[in-house]
């Protein structure tokens, strides 16, 4: 093998690791920045959500129709395309004059971010097999969790030196070094697909998606009975019947619903979704309550959360290695217990515990998180023939994009009704409690207190309460998911074709 071949493949995975940093990047980073942005822009509580939401939203929409792509114009020409999607939104956004700009911006940000991520793990897919491909899934694992570990640190720490617009820079510097790696390194490859993406069954699913998630989105700002939730969210129901009926007629569609009969292949989407309930919730709604509620710094908050996700950076790569020894069902099942007791703990500390009780049931949760994290990159994979590597990428992505959309959403819309329940029980019902409940969701407890003409001591003890409510919920899931993934990886089930 010539020399350049050689440094090339090393060089092809780090473009998709840098690729795969840039994801959690723009979660934490703009998470920790929110208080920032609303101080110097002065945006509303719930203009600064849809910071976050919009992102979301577009990445999730996208991301299968994006591992489409990847079959029909090829790896190499997605990757690029995206990547400089992404940077061109990212950097527009450091000089964006006002929040909604920021938030449309974003979704052109999320847009690219998918098609780039997407074109990058499919890129991988025929490079290596067998244990190789389970290794460099378990560095990508890695690389995103070092995003997690130290997004929210090194977004506080260029707070604490700088102004917000420093985070979307460095990111966009980031994005701008993966386009070089992709540009000198990746071979162009030709179209893998035959024909034209089928572009019905990609509008009407990536509609029915964003209808979906802006109507669980929406919910903690207008309640579930609301026309605004309603509508949207029967919208998106009807489209994903049409997006079925059309799947079942194409020759050649988006995606191949057979997959769905396969129990390991709906394992994988179940282990794909799990980390938004039980992780990227707290990634995101924990460094508000931290600044908002408890008085941290930016800086402050970023370090205790680096407690979180810094088990991502080795435990990854140990599941890779227990894995050759112990039933993968059984690794992940582990995983899922291992972070039910730390929510379980960390619903018992937070508030009023030490700082070392804190840190600890933030570790295990991240310990937890970590054992299935580290093996369902490699085994969306490893369930699918290498030639449907785009579609599965698509799907599982999807899958834990658009999960943590809905996760975020229906987090918040619990916490708020919670809020909301524990407030009715004390406080008269002429009140604006729901509009209350919901900004103190947001971590809003100013705007809160001033809607409720005070009772902040009140409004304090009530979002405690609910949030612990909220973590041993979380818990309960995480127990049900860890009976639940062993069942469906038994290997007594419907075998997918191996590469």
């Amino acid at each position: 093998m010539p020399s350049s071949s050689r440094l090339s493949l090393p060089l092809q995975v780090l473009a998709a690791c840098l690729t795969g940093l840039l994801i959690p990047l723009c979660f934490t980073g703009p998470a920790v920045a929110l208080p920032a942005l609303g101080t110097e822009l002065h945006g509303s509580a719930a203009a600064l959500n849809w910071v976050v939401n919009a992102y979301i939203l577009s990445y999730g929409s996208a991301m299968m129709v994006a591992g489409s792509l990847t079959d029909v114009l090829g790896r190499r020409r997605v990757w690029l395309a995206g990547l400089a999607l992404f940077c061109a939104a990212t950097v527009s956004i450091a000089v964006a004059p006002s929040v909604a700009w920021i938030a449309a911006l974003r979704f052109m940000q999320g847009l690219g971010g998918a098609a780039a991520f997407a074109a990058a793990m499919s890129s991988l897919a025929p490079l290596f097999h067998g244990a190789a491909r389970n290794r460099v899934m378990s560095v990508l694992g890695t690389t995103f969790g070092l995003g997690l570990a130290f997004g929210p640190l090194a977004a506080g720490t260029m707070l604490a030196l700088a102004r917000w617009p420093a985070i979307f820079y460095a990111t966009a510097a980031l994005g701008a070094i993966g386009m070089l790696l992709v540009w000198g390194n990746v071979p162009a490859d030709p179209p893998r697909g035959k024909g034209r993406l089928d572009w019905p069954g990609a509008i009407s699913f990536s509609a029915a998606l964003g209808l979906l998630t802006l109507g669980m989105l929406l919910a903690p700002e207008h309640g579930w009975r609301s026309g605004a939730v309603l509508l949207p969210v029967a919208a998106s129901v009807l489209l994903f019947f049409i997006f079925i009926r059309i799947e079942r007629r194409t020759a050649q569609p988006m995606l191949d619903l057979t997959l769905f009969r396969q129990r390991r292949f709906v394992a994988v989407q179940v282990l794909a979704a799990s980390p938004a309930f039980l992780f990227i919730v707290l990634i995101v709604m924990l460094p508000g309550r931290f600044i908002g509620i408890e008085g941290m710094s930016a800086l402050a908050a970023g370090r205790l959360m680096v407690a979180l996700a810094a088990p991502l950076l080795l435990v990854p790569m140990l599941a890779a290695l227990l894995s050759r020894r112990v039933r993968v069902g059984t690794v992940c099942a582990a995983g899922l217990l291992l972070a039910a007791a730390g929510l379980a703990w960390l619903a018992q500390v937070l508030g009023h515990g030490s700082g070392a009780a804190l840190a600890g049931s933030l570790l295990l949760i991240g310990v937890g998180i970590g054992l299935p994290w580290g093996l369902m990159d490699g085994m969306a994979l490893n369930v699918v023939e290498t030639e449907r590597a785009g579609m599965a990428t698509g799907i599982f992505n999807t899958v834990r994009i658009s999960a943590d959309g809905v996760a975020l959403a229906l987090a918040g819309a619990m916490l708020a009704g919670l809020i909301a329940a524990a407030l009715a029980r004390q406080l008269p019902s002429d009140l604006p409690l729901l509009a209350a409940a919901s900004r103190a969701a947001l971590g809003d407890m100013h705007q809160t207190t001033q809607l409720l003409g005070g009772q902040e001591a009140l409004l304090r003890a009530s979002y405690d309460a609910a949030f612990r409510q909220l973590l041993r919920g979380l818990a309960l899931l995480a127990v049900a998911l860890a009976a639940l993934v062993p069942y469906l990886l038994r290997k007594d089930g419907i075998q997918a074709s191996r590469p």
